[in-house]
């Protein structure tokens, strides 16, 4: 009886048990927000403890502000502490941003688990994972192109083959493509080719890309499994469309920075990391060009002995191994060169060995500034003579390739909002007066781009008869601004697109009558 009641007693204790780490795993959930992500990965350190003047980040972060358009976070990693950080309202911490190109550093860091897995070797011929898709009249180049050619852009193109939105396997229109050279004899940027990566880890492994990284990269690293674009045939697109916070940029480049160890645990080999960062091919001869110092697995050299990542307009994961550093960064910028000049001008020559003094005054100042970061509102008035005239009325549109019947404003003090019609239903843009008003659509926005849902609004008047309204897709580099000016009965209606890849490459123009 005695060991029954002590039984009973025990399972009551583990239930209770189960109970408490229920909930306490739950309070950890709920703590951590809706995204799933935890608290920060990296120890903070002031700038002075890793040896950098926090008057020279500072300096760094107002360079941006005046010289560049538009960065929207930065991260400075030294010694694996983090020193500073910064994100641009309406951007923030915790939303993943689109990499572009970056993604490729990512889609190479997989080749390399798979090496040492004995999944495929760096000399495996590329048609020999699509026997079914291979063409029957192969050229002899396509006989010659091994993954290798693959990583370093050297398959033998003299132009990179894109398929169109018609084409819906991929694979196979790359492996019909003309091959006019011998392969790994010729730079090409070549995206194609990276996706070609991503689509022969999923024959090795039986897995999307996203998922063979999942327990193997994102996993270990703390990196909660990300979105990644695909082809129609369902294959990670590899050589773009990742999207990933900004510490997931740090993260990626401090375990190259160590050797591919984390916390102790090997996750890529010292050989593989030596060989995806130096210079594999020649993409140049220009000491003073960054895009012309070698390229890698993946990975582009760059002056100063570092080398990076990085994806159009700005996306950047850059690592310093003599100085012992990682800059992770996100932008929508047409400069790419602008930005890292900066860091060559300011930050490099900033790093000393050793530890510099505290400056306490210095490091507030530093901190006020990143903590009040915010992208430029559009510079104007909250009303204007016109803006009561329109309160409400609503502009039939001319037929336009946006798909707009119609749209009506509210623009008239206080913040402002814009209502379109389409065929399929109608959407109230709310537009912050003197601030980004973030919210999320559906729609496809006049000069938008498809499948970038979260939105920041600020307009103003600019005059008397013109509104001018910006909006950020948050999470992506790009942005859109419209220019309306209101006559009498009739508006017109400018869209212009920036900072994309996808979408209208010119100003949309319409216009609305009441």
């Amino acid at each position: 009886m005695e060991n029954l009641i002590l039984l009973a007693s025990l399972n009551l204790l583990t239930m209770i048990s189960r109970k408490v780490i229920a909930v306490a795993l739950l309070i950890s959930i709920c703590a951590t927000g809706v995204t799933g992500q935890s608290k920060d990965y990296f120890k903070k350190s002031t700038p002075e403890a890793r040896g950098i003047p926090s008057e020279s980040i500072l300096e760094f972060v107002n360079a941006l502000e005046e010289e560049i358009d538009a960065v929207h976070s930065f991260m400075i990693l030294r010694h694996g502490k983090l020193v500073s950080q910064g994100w641009w309202d309406p951007y923030g911490p915790e939303l993943p941003h689109l990499m572009h190109s970056l993604s490729k550093s990512f889609t190479s860091t997989a080749i390399g688990l798979a090496v040492e897995e004995n999944l495929l070797s760096l000399d495996s011929l590329v048609i020999s994972f699509f026997p079914d898709k291979v063409p029957g009249d192969l050229s002899w180049q396509w006989k010659e192109m091994r993954i290798r050619d693959l990583l370093t852009m050297n398959t033998g193109h003299l132009e990179e083959p894109r398929p169109g939105p018609d084409q819906d396997d991929w694979v196979m229109y790359f492996l019909s493509s003309e091959v006019e050279l011998m392969p790994g004899t010729h730079f090409r940027y070549n995206s194609m080719a990276t996706y070609m990566c991503s689509a022969i880890i999923q024959v090795v492994s039986g897995e999307k890309l996203v998922d063979y990284l999942g327990s193997r990269l994102f996993q270990p690293l703390g990196i909660q499994k990300p979105e990644w674009d695909e082809c129609p045939a369902g294959i990670n697109t590899g050589g773009w469309g990742l999207h990933i916070r900004t510490e997931d940029i740090a993260k990626l480049g401090q375990l190259y920075l160590q050797k591919g160890l984390w916390e102790g645990e090997r996750i890529l080999t010292e050989e593989w990391v030596d060989m995806a960062t130096s210079k594999q091919v020649s993409n140049g001869s220009n000491p003073d060009n960054d895009w012309t110092q070698g390229y890698g697995f993946q990975f582009w050299r760059c002056r100063h002995y570092c080398y990076r990542g990085d994806g159009a307009f700005g996306q950047f994961c850059i690592v310093m191994p003599e100085q012992e550093a990682v800059i992770a960064i996100t932008s929508g910028t047409n400069d790419m060169g602008g930005v890292m000049q900066l860091i060559w001008n300011i930050l490099l020559p900033a790093m000393k060995d050793g530890v510099l003094p505290e400056n306490p005054p210095a490091l507030s100042l530093l901190e006020k500034k990143t903590r009040s970061l915010a992208l430029p509102v559009i510079k104007g008035e909250s009303h204007s003579s016109m803006s009561k005239k329109i309160s409400g009325k609503r502009y039939t549109m001319d037929a336009n390739p946006a798909g707009i019947n119609a749209v009506s404003f509210e623009l008239h003090q206080g913040d402002h909002s814009m209502k379109m019609e389409t065929d399929s239903g109608s959407f109230i843009l709310r537009i912050g007066s003197g601030a980004y008003e973030k919210s999320e659509t559906e729609l496809l926005l006049p000069a938008g781009v498809p499948g970038l849902a979260k939105i920041a609004a600020s307009g103003a008047w600019v005059t008397d008869n013109d509104y001018t309204l910006r909006i950020y897709f948050n999470g992506a580099p790009a942005r859109v601004t419209y220019h309306f000016d209101f006559k009498e009965n009739e508006m017109k209606w400018s869209a212009k697109l920036e900072h994309s890849l996808f979408g209208p490459r010119e100003p949309i123009e319409m216009t609305g009558t009441m």
